[in-house]
């Protein structure tokens, strides 16, 4: 590799350092590392792994929360713009994958196009993405299990052993812990573990039966649906808040669902255990997203037919699939504990794919570096970052535990969707940069499309607020803060290209 020339003052040193950018030829060496992760998917491999992750938490509870408290019956317009900004972001995403098929996700491809700096900040948001995200589905999970433990078994796992210590039930007993949810992510994480070969296969059992439930309720529940449910079909602004209803409504209720399209990006993190990354990642990345958005905007068009959406703000706010079907649907209580059991492995299979790519980030960024050997450490036998696992493991078990699931997931949504817009720009920045470096996939008419994905993107970081602009900004410096004090110092790229002494530039 050749090393950079220094020259300047000590402050221009330092900023080139700050921004220093992670050559391709580096990446691709590291991809070719016969000890690193084993290739074990395939294009449909990967197209399961992104339905896996995408659909769960967000069509199952956060549609119900969309049309309760922002959008109503227009939460299907939601979806629509939350897909559009995913496939724009997915198309950036498409390029960048199969250009860089290497482990990180947009982590890798901001070190690339826009610097150490920058790609540490991708990198420390992502953890937003996949860590709370997956704590985000295991308090979804909790609540599905409840429904069937009473639906099935006649018994409910108490309240104060379910729930966070910030929620209290209507009857004003207060949570303490959600124990259900520490569990799974227990047993997932032991899975992963085991190998990412167990765990796609395990996936894809999970991803027909949750394919399967879907169309089911879609086809059942039309002929349930209640043509009033859908009028007015964009509801009246109701407050003084952008999204009370309305024209804003629709837009904070797509910051909101934007949580249902999470995951296909965590597609691009397993590039170093596919088998033929440069066809397969644009391949699993586009046709996962384009078979969930089909589903989703017809899911949320019967939920919303057949329970009215003020339903979804009390009585039906937990478990709103199995809420709307006992409720509105007579007749199918078989379907309702169906669906209460699908849910719950398809929530499990979202959490799988959630750590699978947490733990793939930080082994790319601990190789560079960045955050410590620990989470690059892999184990003799079953080659997985195993004691990356364990520390996610400890770190999502206390947000699931003790943190509300709302709370939880908007972070994650406002997390993704600064990442998306990154990476939206790193296409525009990577062609005029290095023009001439193959592309297998190209995002079409560039840069018109990548700079209205950000721009799009930006629009539902807006509708989410400012408390969650406000928890972003605070989870940033205290990224800043581990930056500097340890990543700066520890930097592989910068430790290569170190300047030489003050005064003696070359």
């Amino acid at each position: 590799m050749n090393q950079p020339v220094f020259s300047g003052t000590p402050k221009t040193q330092w900023m080139n350092n700050l921004f220093i950018r992670k050559p391709l030829n580096v990446l691709m060496a590291e991809a070719d590392n016969e000890n690193g992760l084993k290739r074990t998917l395939g294009k449909w491999g990967l197209v399961s792994l992104g339905i896996g992750a995408i659909i769960g938490a967000g069509l199952f509870v956060r549609t119900a929360d969309a049309a309760a408290n922002h959008a109503g019956p227009a939460v299907i317009l939601s979806f629509v713009l939350a897909a559009t900004g995913c496939a724009l972001a997915g198309l950036c995403y498409s390029e960048f994958a199969s250009m860089i098929p290497i482990s990180g996700s947009a982590y890798t491809y901001t070190y690339t196009t826009m610097g150490e700096f920058l790609a540490w900040i991708i990198g420390w948001d992502l953890v937003l993405e996949y860590a709370l995200g997956a704590a985000t589905v295991a308090i979804s999970w909790t609540e599905y299990l409840n429904k069937l433990l009473s639906s099935v078994f006649g018994i409910a796992i108490p309240f104060q052993w379910c729930h966070s210590p910030f929620q209290t039930s209507i009857y004003g007993t207060r949570g303490i812990i959600n124990i259900p949810a520490v569990f799974i992510i227990l047993i997932l994480t032991m899975v992963l573990i085991k190998g990412v070969r167990e765990s796609s296969t395990v996936n894809a059992v999970i991803v027909i039966l949750k394919l399967a439930i879907v169309v089911l309720f879609i086809a059942v529940g039309w002929k349930f649906m209640n043509p009033a449910n859908h009028h007015p079909f964009v509801p009246a602004k109701t407050g003084d808040s952008f999204g009370d209803f309305g024209f804003g409504g629709i837009v904070a209720g797509a910051g909101i669902v934007f949580f249902a399209f999470i995951g296909f990006d965590a597609i691009s993190t397993a590039a170093q255990e596919t088998r033929n990354p440069k066809k397969d990642m644009p391949f699993g990345i586009l046709v996962s997203l384009a078979i969930c958005t089909v589903l989703y905007i017809l899911f949320a068009y019967v939920l919303t037919g057949v329970a009215n959406y003020h339903e979804f703000r009390i009585s039906g706010k937990e478990a709103s699939v199995t809420y709307a079907i006992d409720h509105h649907m007579p007749g199918h209580e078989w379907l309702s504990i169906f669906v209460t059991m699908a849910i719950l492995f398809g929530f499990s299979s979202v959490i799988l794919v959630m750590l699978l790519g947490q733990s793939r980030v930080f082994y790319t960024m601990s190789r560079d570096g960045l955050v410590p050997k620990v989470f690059s450490d892999i184990h003799p036998k079953f080659r997985t970052p195993y004691k990356s696992n364990i520390l996610f493991f400890c770190f999502v078990s206390l947000f699931a535990a003790f943190i509300p699931e709302q709370v939880v997931g908007d972070m994650t949504s406002i997390g993704t969707l600064f990442a998306f817009i990154l990476v939206c720009l790193g296409v525009v920045i990577m062609r005029k940069r290095d023009p001439l470096t193959p592309r297998p996939f190209r995002t079409p008419l560039s840069p018109g499309l990548p700079i209205m994905g950000a721009l799009v993107c930006g629009f539902m970081v807006f509708g989410l607020g400012w408390q969650n602009w406000a928890r972003l900004i605070g989870w940033m410096l205290i990224g800043f803060i581990i930056y500097f004090t340890y990543s700066y110092k520890h930097s592989k790229m910068r430790n290569l290209a170190t300047p030489p002494p003050t005064g003696s530039g070359q």
